[in-house]
């Protein structure tokens, strides 16, 4: 026979001061749970977002990242031939090759330099990253010293406003317009014209660090690779625009999760010991009450049962609770170090349902371990002693 679920609502009613401290305790263990996964969530998002399944990147056999490639422009001209590569309005293969670099520019919120990524791009670009919208001012114009720069770049560093003129390299570039990229990587960058942006940094511009194409269709992409990788002319590697900008991600996640992790279970092992000791002393206070529901029939399974949901009751208010505290965090803008390409990323936390119900089962755990052995004890209690305490 099972024992009223009232009774433990009751019971944690009676004894809410101490309830109050695990619940705490298993909130803000849930919190930094939540908020550490989320992070990682929306790094990885937004590097993910950059890419495109109907693009494909092509780069010198062995690079692990734009910033270590190299293709020449004899490259250039022989992908531009090879079969699956979109044309756009005027005829024209949609193909760019890029310059990608760094450059520090201070934070607005520190005054501190940043690595922010300059991207030399062609004037397809757009056709190309078909997602980038200018928002405000219009592209820059070929052959002119003039940038545009993402969204995030605008609000996030110092002097990156329409109109303002700012120095890359040996060369002094005017800000004509602000893009939106749809909360990818590309709105911390700064785009220009790739036979400038090279030059002004004392580079070729006859080099280039990645070459980007739009396919006719992702179906597309293993015909175009297998041509470009079989001809003897190249030595480069081609993926998917999406593969390569997931892959860019990974580092960094594994890191936030890991160390998130960390932090979460020292915590964790905090709040088990709060709903421990929150048990054991209701155990203890309810040693009489425990001996007259045995002395009325319920037997050890019952009082077991009784306290681990007694516990896990407590645990889903503090993982709720814990929930909706972080909830504010989402879609609230940080940076961190791109460990990839050394630049500095803006990007959003990602708070998902998915990532709510994983704290709150994070928090049931904490909950089920710390009542099961104050469970296990209640049970044990002998019923003649503890009626003779009456």
């Amino acid at each position: 026979m099972a024992i009223p679920i009232v009774y433990n609502l009751r019971s944690v009613r009676a004894r809410w001061t101490s309830a109050i401290v695990a619940v705490l305790g298993i909130a803000g263990t849930v919190g930094v749970f939540v908020a550490m996964l989320s992070l990682a969530r929306g790094f990885k998002a937004t590097l993910v977002s950059s890419g495109s399944v109907d693009n494909a990147m092509i780069m010198r056999a062995g690079a692990t990242s734009e910033m270590t490639g190299g293709v020449g422009i004899d490259a250039v001209k022989i992908i531009q031939d090879a079969p699956g590569i979109a044309r756009g309005s005027d005829g024209q293969p949609l193909v760019t090759p890029e310059v990608v670099l760094v450059t520090p520019i201070p934070l607005i919120s520190t005054g501190t330099d940043a690595n922010v990524q300059v991207r030399g791009v062609s004037k397809n670009v757009l056709e190309i990253r078909n997602k980038v919208k200018i928002v405000q001012g219009r592209m820059f114009q070929p052959g002119l010293s003039e940038v545009v720069v993402g969204k995030n770049a605008n609000v996030s560093y110092a002097g990156l406003t329409l109109g303002n003129t700012i120095p890359l390299g040996n060369l002094r570039f005017k800000i004509v317009g602000i893009f939106d990229a749809g909360g990818s990587s590309f709105d911390s960058e700064i785009w220009g014209d790739g036979h400038l942006i090279g030059p002004a940094y004392n580079r070729p511009d006859t080099f280039f660090q990645s070459i980007t194409v739009h396919l006719v269709s992702p179906q597309a992409f293993q015909q175009f690779k297998d041509a470009v990788v079989s001809d003897p002319r190249l030595n480069v590697d081609v993926v998917r625009e999406i593969d390569y900008y997931s892959k860019q991600s990974t580092r960094l996640t594994t890191l936030i999760t890991v160390l998130g992790g960390l932090v979460a279970s020292i915590m964790a092992i905090g709040a088990v010991f709060g709903a421990l000791n929150t048990m054991y002393s209701a155990v203890s206070e309810r040693g009489r009450e425990i001996a007259t529901m045995r002395a009325l029939g319920f037997g050890g399974p019952s009082v077991v049962f009784s306290f681990v949901l007694e516990a896990l009751l407590i645990a889903f208010v503090g993982g709720l609770i814990g929930c909706i505290v972080v909830l504010p965090l989402n879609g609230l803008t940080t940076g961190a170090m791109n460990l990839q390409t050394f630049s500095h990323l803006a990007f959003a936390f990602r708070i998902t349902p998915e990532l709510l119900v994983k704290g709150v089962i994070f928090a049931l755990v904490m909950g089920f371990i710390g009542g099961l052995l104050p469970a296990v004890r209640a049970a044990r209690v002998p019923v003649a002693t503890a009626l003779r305490e009456l």
